[in-house]
Parts: C-alpha cells; sequence; structure tokens
C-alpha cells in the first residue's frame, strides 16, 4: 500500500532527529539509552527502620530502667532469698545466725492448711472484685457516651474523686457508712443493728463494694476512650441493621476494644490480688478468727506478727508465681487467637 498524506506540522520523511523544531523535539523527547546502572532491579532489599536493631533506643530507656531494678528487681531478689532462708526475730536482732533452709519453708508453708483455706479465698475474692469491677466500668463507660456534656463531666469528676481517695482514706469512710450504731446505710435500708463485719460472706462483701468502688474509675476512664476511638460510622451501621445496645457492645464495641481490654483486665487481677488495706482496716486485721485472711494481711501476719519473716517472703513468692502465671497465660491465650497487644 502508498504511503499517506504526511501529517500537518510533521517533519518529512527521513529527515534527521536534530532537524526537527525544537517545540517537536521537546514533545517527544529522545530516549536515552540505558546505562548499566540504570537498569531495573528484580527485587528490591526492604528499607531498613532508622535505629532498628540498633542501640539508640536502649539509650534513652536506660534511666528508667535503672530506677525500675532499683525498685522492683532488687525487692524482688530479696524476698526470695529470704524465703530460703531462716529468718526471724532471732536473726534480725543478731542473737542467732541466719542459716539456709533451702524449701523448708516452702514444705512447711505448702503443709499448713490454713494456707490453702486463705489462698481459696484470696482466689474467689479477687475473681469477684475483678468481673464487678469490669462490668461496673464497661457499664459507666457506654453511660459516658450516652449522656449530654455536663452530665458526663459530672460523672467523670465523681469517679475521678473516689480514684484518687486513698486507700485507708476511703476504707475507714465505708466502716462508718455501713456502721451498726451509726451508719446511715443501715438506717435507710431497715437493718438495725446489723454488723456487716461479723459475719464472713457480709465482709466480703462489704470490702468487695469498696475495692470496685476505688477500682472502677480506672476502667471507665480506659474503655471510654476506646470507645471514643472507634469509627462511628461502625456503630452507626450496626445500630441501622437493627442491632440491640447489648448486641453492638458484645458483637462490635467489645472485639475491637479487645486490647484495652486485656490491658484493664491484666491490671484489675494484680490489683485486686494483692489487697491489703481494705481487708486491714474494714475486717480488723482479716476478721473474727482470721474468717476475712486474703494471702497479703496472711503475710503481713507471718512476717510481722509472728515474727516469721521467711515464711512471709515465701507467701509473697507465692503471689508473685500466681500473677505472674495468671497473666503470662492469658497473654498466651490471645496470641493464640491471633490478638495483637
Amino acid at each position: 500500500m502508498g504511503a499517506g498524506p504526511a501529517l500537518a506540522g510533521s517533519p518529512p520523511a527521513g529527515a534527521d532527529w536534530a532537524t526537527r523544531p525544537t517545540a517537536s523535539r521537546a514533545a517527544n523527547p529522545r530516549p536515552r539509552p540505558r546505562r548499566g546502572g540504570d537498569r531495573p532491579k528484580a527485587s528490591a532489599a526492604p528499607r531498613r527502620h532508622p535505629g532498628r536493631g540498633s542501640l539508640t533506643p536502649w539509650i534513652y530507656l536506660a534511666p528508667a530502667l535503672v530506677v525500675i531494678a532499683a525498685l522492683l528487681v532488687y525487692p524482688i531478689y530479696q524476698l526470695g532469698l529470704i524465703s530460703f532462708l531462716e529468718y526471724t526475730q532471732a536473726q534480725v536482732s543478731g542473737g542467732e545466725p541466719t542459716t539456709f533452709q533451702g524449701l523448708g519453708n516452702y514444705r512447711t508453708l505448702f503443709a499448713d492448711s490454713q494456707f490453702w483455706q486463705v489462698l481459696l479465698a484470696t482466689v474467689t475474692f479477687a475473681a469477684s472484685c475483678v468481673i464487678a469491677t469490669l462490668a461496673v466500668g464497661c457499664a459507666l463507660a457506654v453511660l459516658l457516651t450516652r449522656v449530654r456534656a455536663l452530665p458526663r463531666l459530672a460523672l467523670m469528676l465523681a469517679a475521678l474523686g473516689a480514684w484518687a481517695t486513698p486507700a485507708i482514706t476511703g476504707s475507714t469512710v465505708w466502716v462508718f457508712l455501713f456502721d451498726p450504731d451509726y451508719g446511715p446505710v443501715n438506717r435507710l435500708l431497715g437493718l438495725g443493728d446489723f454488723s456487716w463485719t461479723y459475719g464472713r460472706y457480709s465482709a466480703f462483701a462489704l470490702v468487695l463494694l469498696e475495692v470496685v468502688w476505688c477500682s472502677f474509675p480506672f476502667v471507665m476512664v480506659t474503655v471510654y476512650a476506646g470507645i471514643k476511638a472507634i469509627p462511628s460510622e461502625v456503630l452507626e451501621a450496626a445500630s441501622l441493621d437493627g442491632a440491640s445496645q447489648w448486641r453492638i457492645w458484645r458483637s462490635v464495641t467489645a472485639p475491637m476494644l479487645r486490647p484495652i481490654l486485656v490491658v484493664v483486665t491484666i491490671q484489675s487481677i494484680i490489683w485486686d490480688f494483692k489487697v491489703f488495706t481494705q481487708i486491714y482496716v474494714m475486717t480488723n486485721g482479716g476478721g473474727i478468727a482470721g474468717q476475712n485472711l486474703v494471702l497479703n494481711v496472711y503475710a503481713y501476719q507471718k512476717a510481722f506478727a509472728s515474727s516469721q519473716y521467711s515464711l512471709g517472703s515465701a507467701i509473697g513468692v507465692v503471689m508473685l508465681l500466681i500473677l505472674l502465671a495468671v497473666t503470662l497465660g492469658y497473654l498466651r491465650l490471645l496470641r493464640r487467637q491471633g490478638e495483637e497487644l
């Protein structure tokens, strides 16, 4: 076939590239020959994040790590060391030498039936406190998202006031509120001179109320912050699909808040398992005949009331191991489920 007519403004056929007009060369630049260094690579190596694998982050964390070691690691070391020694008032005063007992203190502790009763009471009481604290804190966090600004501010201030109250002050106030002679609660409920601290279960219930009262603000504020971070479109879509508030919480909000709920659950377990002040103040040192003892108060009685410091240290080591086992087991379970913390 013959060649068609030349386009207007195009150079004649066979003309050299250099003879073209400047505008045409600018519009159609001549491709540069590829050099050896310009060849595309088959696979580019990922860029390394600056500072990853270096010592720079550890240098910045060094002051905090030193403080943690001084306040945490060294006391734990001393606690474990004393638990393997015979360390009573005689050794403290220098009247007798300190001797190494090995696992003798632990054998004595595990052979004591009262220890197992106190351990069971501690686990049951701590579990009840954790469940109640999470329930109240999460419910109030959801309530904060439903009320107006002024009621929300009042609830936040009241909760933070309870959280900031020292444990011994709050415990003393609660004992007065439930006092059988002068407390207003018995008068409002018509209970007369009923003593809350006389019975074992009523005393534990009273302490549980005080523990929840001073612990739920942490859960409430943390969960409320997490709810506010959830995109509103997700909650609106669930509401438009006809889901109830409980279904939205169970199927949408709670799964998205799972990392936050893990944190507050572990914190609550640690705090409630080692409750001391509330039990000691509200039950006058553990209740009648030690019926309201928990491990922390039991360790205090062994170490300071009976001057058996080695047994008290052994109880402390057992508590530490239990808390470590619970925390690591919970985190391992979540990692198996594919959750990122």
